[in-house]
Formats: structure tokens, C-alpha cells, sequence
């Protein structure tokens, strides 16, 4: 009996190109959705990935993308407008007769939560439960490992880890972990149908014990170091982490004075979240830099420019955290 093919969208992203390789292994039949045909794509069809150019917002691209496929894993955009693209993907997957969609979802995803897009997340949640005939399974991670580790050239070249959660600890899924339980809801979603899954790490970590962990693997020593949601706000432009939409956000952040006259921050964030965040900021400012003439680490440092030391990258220092932690 001939297996069912199996659409990937986000194919080429961190938790994407995972399913994607996951599911070759075990030798199931994939299309790769991507959004452009570049080496990434190329790199996917070689180990033997079928690819399918198709835009997440157009439902007319997505439909002619999902013929002949019978399970789908969604993974939405980071976009203040990802509903459209979950609502396009469920008309794509009602013509298809998909038999299941695996959704990356949040695990804070409610109809009440202060961010937009996570309220998003659990609308689309309850637009595919809704999708007559076809299954759903909700796969609802917390704080990814992959965020720690976008920090590692910090802490390999300064000896810092920035923290923005406080003391607050947390129990990180790497994306390959995230990626298995995907791909074992699509290859068995009868097993799996209906239900929702939270892949987590082994154990419940806090900001000192990844800096140490770090420490060990990088011989070097490693503090955990506060950082205030205004400088969080400042590198993330400056290493392009910012969604499109708020991209002409000034660096300053007016979040932490006044409110934002951006359509687009307004169109992200509600009046109530904006208010918390504004008060957060505030408060974090003055515990970690009472003065900033005797601070002992210069926000500068955390802000890598065309100028800065810190590379792009640090090669192989990634997977020997991850088998560390």
C-alpha cells in the first residue's frame, strides 16, 4: 500500500525543514512548499523532497500546491496578518480533501491573550477544528531552544547571556524534538486526531543554569546578564528580527515613553499590552542600570553594528549545547 504524500509548508525554516527531513527518513512521500525556488529548496529537493512554489496568502496558489497531497503541516508566518494565510490554507485544504492538518500553534494561544498574534494563533487553532472531514492536531510548543541559542555568539565572544525572562524558568524543545512530533502525527493521525501536544525539553531550566551549561561547553565563563525590553527591542531591529510590518518602528521605542503613533505597532499590540510593556520597561530600567556611568555592562554591547566583533555565527557551538543541556 502506497503511502500518503505529505505537504510541509515553511519548508525551509528551522521547524519546517525539519519535518521535512524527519519524514524522508522514514520514507514518506513529501512536497515542500516554499516561496521561492532558491538553494535552500534545491538543498530539500536533493534529499529527495517534491517542491511546490506557493504564496500562504493566496488560496489559489495553495490549492493548485496541495492537489494530490493527503496530510498537511502548517506552519504560520510570523506576520501581524497570519490569520489570512491559516484562512487560505483551510479553503486550499477543503478542496484538496485533506484527511489532516498538523498546525504549529502556540501554548498560550486564547481568545483573551494581550497580543494579537497569539490570539491569531488560537483563532486559526479553531478555524481547522472546525474543517469538516478533516482532522486536526495542534501542536503547541513553549519557548523554543533555538531562542537561547541565537545568543550563543554573545556569550562566545563577550561571556554574556543576555536575559529577558527574569527568574522564570522554562523547559525548551529543540526544533528536531518539535519536528518528530509532527511528523508522527502525520504519518499516524488517527492515533493523533483531535489532540493537542506540548514538546518540551528534559528538564526545567532558568537563565543561570543555561549560562552555565554554556560556560562548560565554551570552556569560557558565562553570566547571565538582565537585559531591558527597550535595548531587547533595539538589537532584534538591528539583526532584522522585527516583523515587516513594524520594521519603520524608530529604534528609540516609544513604547517606553509615550504612545506609538505607528499604525503598525497599533495594529500589534493592544492598548492594554502596550500600558504593560511600558511598565515592565520601566521597572527593568531602573534595576539593571541605576547609572549608567557605572554600569558594568554598556547596553552598546548588546547592540552588534557594522562595526561590532561579534560574528554572524559561531560554527559547531550550536549542537554541543544542545547535547550538553
Amino acid at each position: 500500500m502506497s503511502k500518503a504524500k505529505i505537504l510541509v509548508a515553511g519548508a525551509t525554516g528551522n521547524t519546517g525543514g525539519a519535518v521535512v527531513r524527519e519524514l524522508l527518513e522514514k520514507g514518506w512521500p513529501v512536497r515542500a512548499l516554499v516561496r521561492s525556488r532558491d538553494h535552500r529548496a534545491e538543498a530539500l529537493e536533493r534529499k529527495g523532497a517534491e517542491i511546490a512554489v506557493a504564496d500562504l496568502f493566496d488560496p489559489e496558489q495553495l490549492t493548485h500546491a496541495m492537489r494530490g497531497a493527503q496530510r498537511a503541516y502548517f506552519l504560520p508566518p510570523y506576520h501581524p496578518s497570519m490569520i489570512q494565510s491559516a484562512a487560505s490554507f483551510a479553503v486550499a485544504a477543503q478542496e484538496a480533501k485533506l484527511e489532516v492538518i498538523v498546525g504549529m500553534s502556540q501554548w498560550l494561544a486564547s481568545p483573551s491573550h494581550p497580543a494579537t498574534l497569539t490570539r491569531q494563533h488560537w483563532i486559526a487553532d479553531e478555524l481547522f477544528k472546525s474543517l469538516p472531514g478533516i482532522a486536526y492536531v495542534s501542536v503547541n510548543p513553549g519557548y523554543f531552544a533555538d531562542n537561547y541559542l541565537r545568543l550563543i555568539d554573545f556569550a562566545a565572544q563577550l561571556g554574556l547571556f543576555p536575559n529577558l525572562t527574569g527568574n522564570s524558568r522554562n523547559a525548551p524543545p529543540s526544533n528536531e524534538d518539535i519536528a518528530r512530533v509532527a511528523a508522527a502525527c502525520l504519518m499516524d493521525p488517527a492515533k493523533h486526531a483531535s489532540r493537542s501536544y506540548r514538546p518540551t525539553g528534559p528538564k526545567l531550566i532558568d537563565a543561570s543554569e543555561t549560562a552555565a551549561t554554556l560556560s562548560r561547553v565554551l570552556q569560557r565563563k558565562v553570566r547571565a546578564v538582565p537585559m531591558p525590553l527597550w535595548l531587547f527591542l533595539k538589537a532584534a531591529r538591528l539583526r532584522g528580527s522585527v516583523p515587516s510590518s513594524s520594521a519603520a518602528l524608530p529604534i528609540t521605542c516609544k513604547i517606553t515613553n509615550k504612545a506609538p503613533s505607528s499604525l503598525a505597532l497599533r495594529r500589534t499590540m493592544s492598548w492594554k499590552s502596550l500600558d504593560s510593556l511600558r511598565k515592565i520597561s520601566r521597572s527593568r530600567r531602573a534595576a539593571t542600570s541605576p547609572c549608567r556611568k557605572h554600569s558594568a555592562v554598556s547596553p552598546k554591547a548588546f547592540a552588534p553594528g557594522p562595526t561590532s566583533c561579534v560574528p554572524r555565527s559561531v560554527p559547531d557551538i550550536t549542537s554541543a549545547v544542545m547535547n550538553a543541556t
